[in-house]
């Protein structure tokens, strides 16, 4: 018998789109800004119409082939989406200038690379005529075994085809990652809470953000319904998901959602990049690792350690019920040994159930709302 249900956000409750189209915008900004690559600064705006996103997340995304390609192999993390897209790019970019600069490559490549590195090769790429080409990024991870996190370390594998470099920092999340995640956030969260969400101010100031721009994947009054629905059928409700907090509590309370969470079993990317360095381990705590749903179930009040060795499958996974829209829920789901519900209205939508069937969800609903019928 069901006791709990912890949901996902993006993809279940909130649509993804604009997280999707701040994730290209972060990729288009990072190698045409003269804040970081510079190939084109001229090109390079940070007020845009609905349009100019379009074209550029087409642009960046393959028409979403890569994020798709991303999220069939358990990929979830927008985050590590964008570095994968952007570095991955980056060394495309260098592989055009490897005959005249390998050693300033091995330089770059074999040392962790922030703000001060991307000015470097900035002013190296600045000498040559260089061009994009985002469609490497299918051809260099096709056929590729690894999958979930792993995925980071095929970058360690580019490094070594392309310049036979061995001993590169771009399989983990080093500096780089870091300075993909932080301009990522301000095309999200835009200037006015920037400082809030990262604690850092603006690189590239003049981004309104998206936060405004929130779209329920039902009508806010029926999603609500059924959270007060499967409350008063005596189910726990809680939620794990890659979204920070500020990105989950503010639509939440702004669509009258959140009165109706007990807060402490609310997970988001804050709680998992807290609890990775506070165990400092290079393991990846994110989705599809099991944590976020764990400590959701279990309550922010439980130690992170504690959470981390708990046994699995739980001997009660049959009690918890876990909602995603992607393959990385699914996989959490199943090595908790719970019950999942697929949901279509994430990027894949309906060409989801292919994948959901394949693998064994216990549920598929076109609509977070249907979840109502399993309690009826």
């Amino acid at each position: 018998m069901i006791r709990t249900v912890l949901f996902d956000v993006d993809g279940v409750l909130l649509s993804e789109e604009r997280y999707f189209d701040a994730s290209g915008l972060t990729v288009w900004e990072m190698i045409h800004s003269s804040h970081y690559l510079g190939l084109a600064p001229e090109k390079f705006k940070t007020t845009l119409s609905d349009e100019e996103i379009t074209r550029i997340r087409a642009e960046v995304f393959r028409n979403d082939q890569v994020l798709r390609h991303l999220k069939s192999q358990g990929m979830n993390a927008n985050w590590d989406m964008i570095y994968l897209t952007f570095t991955c790019q980056l060394l495309h970019l260098l592989s055009q200038i490897k005959e005249k600069e390998a050693g300033k490559i091995r330089e770059w490549l074999t040392h962790e690379i922030d703000y001060e590195v991307l000015g470097d090769i900035r002013g190296i790429l600045a000498n040559y005529q260089v061009s994009t080409d985002f469609g490497v990024f299918l051809k260099d991870f096709a056929g590729r075994p690894e999958t979930k996190q792993d995925l980071l370390k095929v970058l360690d594998q580019l490094a070594f085809e392309k310049f036979g470099i061995t001993g590169t920092a771009l399989g983990r999340k080093g500096a780089l990652w870091s300075v993909c995640e932080h301009a990522s956030q301000e095309w999200y969260v835009g200037d006015q809470h920037i400082l809030a969400s990262t604690g850092k101010p603006s690189v590239q100031t003049g981004k309104k953000g998206f936060l405004e721009e929130e779209i329920p994947l039902a009508g806010p009054e029926e999603i609500a319904d059924l959270f007060s629905y499967l409350s008063e059928k005596g189910l726990n409700l809680g939620v794990g998901t890659g979204r920070p907090q500020l990105e989950t509590y503010g639509p939440f309370r702004a669509l009258g959602w959140l009165p109706l969470f007990d807060e402490n079993h609310i997970v988001t990317a804050d709680e998992v990049l807290k609890a990775e360095g506070e165990l400092g381990s290079a393991t990846p705590l994110a989705k599809p690792n099991p944590f976020t749903y764990l400590f959701a179930l279990e309550g922010k009040q439980t130690s992170v350690r504690d959470c981390v060795n708990t046994p699995l499958p739980l001997k009660n996974g049959k009690e918890v019920l876990i909602v995603g829209d992607s393959l990385a829920d699914l996989l959490a789901a199943q090595k908790m040994g719970c019950v999942f519900a697929g949901i279509l209205t994430g990027l894949s939508g309906k060409e989801a159930r292919v994948e959901f069937e394949a693998h064994g969800a216990d549920y598929i609903f076109e609509n977070v709302t249907d979840l109502k019928t399993i309690f009826m």
